[in-house]
């Protein structure tokens, strides 16, 4: 898959967060998914979705916690 396909597709993820919050443990493991994808094809990974992962698994932590 092509680098600005999997960007386009993380906008949609993103987007999906804004428009469907009650869905957003679904879109967080969907963006999981791009960026594991990304990061198979030795693709770089973009600075902000990498603190947003992070934030994510925080997140994730401390709801769980």
């Amino acid at each position: 898959m092509a680098l600005e396909e999997l960007k386009a597709q993380i906008g949609l993820l993103m987007q999906q967060m804004v428009d469907q919050p009650e869905d957003v443990h679904e879109i967080q493991e969907r963006l999981r998914e791009k960026l594991n994808e990304m990061r198979a094809m030795g693709m770089p990974l973009p600075a902000d979705l990498v603190e947003l992962e992070k934030k994510l698994d925080s997140d994730l932590d401390t709801a769980a916690g």
